[in-house]
């Protein structure tokens, strides 16, 4: 039998279950946190945060800092902040990966797949021609093209 290994991935199957929310972070952090976090963007009610476990390559998220379970607890100001938040994630990853389509989304509520469903937040998941393939059918594993340290270079400061 051929085994692939993907020990990054441990970090998250270990903290499955955490209480610990990954998304409530001070709206007003040490500007080095957010690197160490993966946070490309803060905006006045919400930040864009890169997926430290990503589905394809270029898989962001955007949260609200109020900590809710639902889109329907949020203002209408922030609503319209992670709005437009998705359309300046959608235009930097246009120009630095050129996707060819996108997944735009929540999973609201455990059931519906959400990791953390206390937190509500949206995902951004850039979507290529052909990117499903053989790998997650025949070995449930999927290839990840980029680092998220690479892409977080190439990123950072293009949302704005």
């Amino acid at each position: 039998m051929d085994r692939m290994w993907a020990p990054w991935r441990d970090k998250y199957i270990s903290n499955v279950g955490s209480t610990k929310c990954i998304f409530c972070i001070p709206k007003k952090p040490d500007p080095s946190d957010d690197k160490k976090r993966l946070i490309l963007h803060r905006s006045e009610h919400s930040f864009v945060i890169m997926n430290k476990y990503p589905y394809n390559n270029g898989h962001i998220m955007v949260a609200p800092y109020k900590h809710a379970s639902g889109l329907d607890l949020l203002s209408e100001e922030t609503l319209m902040d992670m709005m437009r938040m998705i359309n300046k994630v959608k235009k930097a990853l246009d120009a630095a990966i050129k996707p060819h389509g996108y997944n735009i989304g929540a999973n609201i509520g455990r059931t519906a797949g959400a990791g953390f469903d206390k937190h509500v937040h949206m995902h951004i998941v850039p979507r290529w021609n052909g990117d499903t393939n053989f790998m997650p059918v025949f070995t449930n594993v999927k290839v990840i093209s980029e680092s998220l340290g690479s892409l977080y270079k190439r990123l950072q400061g293009k949302i704005c």
